[in-house]
């Protein structure tokens, strides 16, 4: 604590301040008295906000939409709730999550069963749509347990947890072998998360080979910063910290990297008020809600006006899941001290509404990029291709793939978010080979959306180009 005179006059003196000084004095503590505190939700949008609940409500109430962790964490987070749709939605998780690791979790009720050995041999056995990448998608499903109140504590969780050690344990020997996680730092980070979450111990190794990432800048992503990767592992660094899971020397290290962390997002906060792009910038938020910087630091105010500004942007369930949290004024380290005593059950589903139609046909150019050496030609195709109005980029790669020549071919794989663009041409995006398609528009602005998402204008120039990241 600071010297104050006020808190420690000198040891032999006794300190009389002046009448004028303790009217003074008065007067500032009645000014903060009266002045209302500055809370880390939305200002004078709860309407708003609460509009993009029951949408996101809605969303998750639709029986053709897979179910998703991170839009059950994003209800739980909310002031308001419809408990029995957010039940419903838990179940539906838990069939999923069931019917993907079934194998697994029965064997984790034989008497002599080895986890490492059970989760490798599922790993091995299970079907490409539950691999290695899952990797965060469990994590998320493990947070969202941590959200239910009570939380559930079995054995098919306790083993899903185990499971997850092992896979971080992989990623870390990874990470050693190859400079860096067989996953992502992204899932890396969200692993630590909910491992932390569930009050368990991680090896210090594995916490090191993040923290080492962090200290050498190894978050980027094709190129460029990504936030959310820095965002979610400065979350799990807070957690760590403030679970008391870590030993004092290690908590001071993960607290100075989650303070350098918080300074370059401020340092590279955008002229409109993100940090990153509008869809990054309320994982950046969650830093400053969880390291209760949100009511000091003003750019955490820019940035929530900025994007109270574009609520439209978050039109699909995964970004809106995103933004809703923040909005609400709590990050995920929340659920660690949920307390769900009396939680007001007045939320109401709101349908989404259909896309309007918009008439007439429209043009645009599409365009193939392999870097060298793997593809000497670099642009590999570059057609104009004639869609409705209104078209979304899917909807021009199919119509793309309709005419020739040159003839042109995609490849989508399903994910909670949406369509993932995974092969152009016959040439595959890999994780293995840390590549992925990456969508712009010309000259060089990354899109922000998911091909069926995004909606180009007339004239528009749409880039894929094969990166790394």
């Amino acid at each position: 604590m600071p010297w104050h005179p006020l808190r420690h006059p000198p040891r032999h003196t006794l300190w009389h301040p002046p009448s004028h000084s303790i009217m003074w004095l008065l007067l500032v503590l009645l000014q903060a008295a009266v002045l209302p505190a500055q809370l880390c939700e939305a200002p004078g949008e709860v309407a708003a906000v609460r509009v993009l609940s029951a949408r996101l409500l809605g969303l998750a109430t639709d029986p053709a939409r897979d179910p998703d962790p991170s839009v059950y964490l994003s209800l739980r987070l909310a002031g308001d709730h419809d408990l029995r749709e957010e039940q419903r939605y838990l179940a539906r998780l838990q069939d999923a999550f069931q019917s993907c690791y079934g194998w697994s979790l029965q064997a984790a009720g034989r008497p002599h069963g080895h986890p490492q050995q059970d989760a490798a041999a599922t790993e091995h056995s299970m079907s490409a749509k539950v691999e290695r990448l899952e990797t965060g998608r469990l994590a998320l499903y493990l947070l969202g347990l941590r959200a239910t109140c009570p939380p559930p504590e079995s054995s098919p969780q306790r083993f899903l947890v185990t499971w997850l050690k092992y896979y971080l344990e992989e990623d870390w020997a990874g990470s050693r072998r190859h400079g860096h996680p067989l996953t992502s730092y992204y899932q890396y980070g969200l692993g630590v998360l909910a491992l932390c979450a569930h009050r368990k111990r991680v090896r210090e190794e594995v916490i090191r080979r993040l923290l080492a990432a962090e200290q050498h800048s190894r978050f980027g992503h094709a190129g460029g910063s990504a936030v959310d990767t820095e965002a979610v592992v400065a979350l799990a660094f807070t957690c760590l910290e403030q679970e008391r899971l870590v030993g004092t020397r290690l908590a001071a290290e993960l607290r100075a990297a989650t303070r350098r962390v918080r300074r370059r997002m401020v340092e590279a906060q955008s002229q409109d008020g993100f940090f990153g792009n509008v869809y990054s910038t309320p994982w950046a938020m969650q830093v400053f809600i969880a390291t209760k910087a949100c009511q000091r630091q003003p750019e955490y105010g820019r940035a929530m006006a900025a994007l109270l500004e574009n609520l439209d942007a978050f039109t699909t369930a995964a970004t809106m899941a995103q933004v809703l949290p923040v909005l609400h004024g709590h990050s995920y380290l929340d659920i660690t001290s949920m307390r769900c005593w009396e939680e007001p059950d007045t939320l109401t589903p709101v349908s989404p509404e259909p896309e309007p139609e918009v008439p007439g046909n429209m043009t645009v150019r599409l365009v193939v990029e392999c870097p060298e050496p793997q593809c000497p030609q670099h642009q590999l195709y570059d057609q104009l291709v004639p869609v409705p109005a209104g078209a979304s980029l899917l909807d021009v790669l199919k119509a793309a793939a309709t005419q020739g020549p040159p003839n042109f071919t995609f490849e989508t794989q399903e994910t909670p978010q949406g369509p993932f663009l995974s092969r152009v041409l016959g040439l595959e995006a890999q994780q293995q080979k840390r590549s992925y398609w990456q969508l712009l528009t010309a000259p060089s602005t990354s899109l922000q959306m998911g091909v069926a998402d995004y909606r180009p204008r007339d004239g528009e120039t749409l880039i894929l180009r094969l990166s790394r990241w």
